[in-house]
């Protein structure tokens, strides 16, 4: 990755659009924040297209859970299908199983679903019973662009640590930094070679408010330091 990416949470188009004017890179398209964010309407991602160009990777998720049966797979390879159809540029997804593992039968299944769009696995990694185990499962799953965690179910404050071990390790491009981020994270997270930012409470004033450009922007400036 050269520079940064700076990725932020959409609800809407006027949230997409204040994204673009502050300067994001991409856009997190979900629904419903208050279960951390579900699958949006087609509808909204078509919406999203006709206004903004920046790409979109979409949330595909039921419900506030990491899991998901045969049911649930159906309903998120249709709801794919309509999504890239209406416009998404990748998706977001990852599921555990009951034991809290990473559930590779389920994830491959919409990874075959969703190709050959990219995709991110999202924060279900940091929720996992083994931390590291997940992680070492998440990264060799084909076609994965980021994996979004905070390195810690407690969020990037917490975190810290494991992110710089991940970066040591080699991992540091595929890292999306997201949970609880907020600016002073920035600058060790940008010394671990760490160049990809997720941010979506931190630049509304609550979850009800809409994306403020200006937060936006503020965040541009910050995850591009020389």
């Amino acid at each position: 990755m050269t520079g940064s990416l700076l990725e932020v949470i959409a609800l809407n188009v006027r949230d997409a659009v204040a994204a673009e004017q502050g300067g994001a890179d991409r856009l997190e398209v979900v629904a419903d924040m208050a279960a951390d964010g579900l699958t949006p309407a087609p509808e909204t991602v078509a919406a999203i297209a006709a206004e903004c160009p920046l790409p979109q990777m979409v949330m595909l998720r039921c419900d506030a859970s990491f899991t998901a049966d045969p049911d649930v797979l159906d309903r998120l390879r249709r709801n794919a299908k309509e999504l890239a159809e209406a416009g998404a540029a990748g998706f977001v997804f990852g599921f555990l199983d009951t034991t809290g593992v990473v559930d590779l039968a389920a994830t491959e299944a919409l990874i075959h679903a969703v190709s050959p769009l990219p995709w991110t696995f999202h924060r279900a990694v940091d929720h996992a019973a083994d931390v590291q185990a997940s992680w070492r499962a998440v990264r060799l799953l084909p076609n994965l662009a980021t994996v979004l965690t905070s390195g810690s179910p407690q969020g990037v404050g917490n975190g810290l640590p494991v992110l710089k071990g991940r970066a040591e390790a080699g991992d540091g491009s595929i890292v999306l930094a997201g949970g609880g981020l907020k600016p002073s994270h920035v600058g060790p997270l940008l010394d671990y070679g760490i160049r990809a930012f997720h941010v979506g409470s931190a630049v509304r004033a609550s979850w009800s408010d809409p994306v403020e450009w200006r937060l936006v922007r503020n965040w541009r400036s910050l995850v591009e330091r020389d």
